[in-house]
């Protein structure tokens, strides 16, 4: 008998399954780096936004993850991630409508997110969900702190 899916809004108490679950799945794994997904960083990012990152749980456990933040005009979209085990079950639809709710209710009225090229899966899951492929600008990237990769 499959166990009943359980949303929440994630806490920085979260990190370590959030963490773990992060390395379960290889895409995302590749996309952390050791200071803003860091327990403080997680945390400084929550605490920033404390009503907009999900869980999904499964037995209590953390199968699946959303965090979504926003600067006051627009809403970005980190680390969606579900468990290999959990993958294909509507976990990740449902974790995208649940941020995209939360950052409506705060008035967000656009938002974005980042995927590899090269993670067709994912390019596949996002257009599936409305989200368009913007074509039209460059993403320009610097980093501040030596030990945040500065990216390809």
């Amino acid at each position: 008998m499959e166990n009943k899916l359980t949303y929440k809004i994630m806490t920085a108490a979260d990190y370590d399954e959030l963490y773990a679950l992060w390395n379960q799945v290889e895409q995302t794994k590749r996309a952390l780096n050791p200071v803003d997904d860091s327990r403080e960083g997680i945390s400084r990012y929550i605490k920033r936004n404390p009503s907009t990152c999900f869980a999904a749980l499964s037995d209590g456990k953390i199968v699946g993850a959303i965090l979504t933040g926003h600067d006051g005009r627009r809403g970005i979209i980190h680390h969606l991630c579900v468990h290999p085990d959990f993958q294909r079950k509507g976990i990740a639809a449902t974790l995208v409508s649940k941020a995209e709710e939360a950052l409506k209710k705060e008035g967000i009225q656009k938002l974005f997110g980042l995927v590899f090229k090269d993670n067709d899966k994912a390019n596949a899951f996002w257009e599936k969900q409305g989200y368009s492929l913007r074509t039209n600008l460059n993403y320009r990237n610097k980093s501040l702190n030596e030990a945040v990769p500065q990216g390809e």
